[in-house]
C-alpha cells in the first residue's frame, strides 16, 4: 500500500531540495524515498515553452486540455 502525502508536504520537501540539502537526508529524515522527492522535483521544476514558464505537471495537464479539445474539434467538423 502506497502513502499518499500531501501537496504542500511535497512542496516542502522540494524546497529543502532546492535549498541545497541532499535527496538521502530529506528521505532520511522525512520519510519518502529519495526516488519519490526526485520525481516531486522534477515534477516541479519550471519548464519554459514559448516565453512561459510552467511546471511538468501544469505542462502535461494542458496537453491532455488541447488533446480533448482537438478531438472535439474533430467529431464537430465530421457532423457540420
Amino acid at each position: 500500500m502506497s502513502i499518499r502525502y500531501s501537496q504542500y508536504f511535497k512542496d516542502s520537501l522540494v524546497k529543502l531540495n532546492q535549498e541545497g540539502r541532499s535527496l538521502k537526508s530529506i528521505a532520511e529524515e522525512c520519510g519518502p524515498s529519495k526516488d519519490s522527492i526526485a520525481i516531486w522535483f522534477k515534477q516541479a521544476t519550471p519548464i519554459i515553452n514559448k516565453g512561459q514558464s510552467k511546471t511538468l505537471k501544469d505542462f502535461k495537464k494542458h496537453e491532455k486540455c488541447l488533446a480533448i479539445l482537438e478531438e472535439e474539434n474533430e467529431i464537430l467538423s465530421l457532423i457540420a
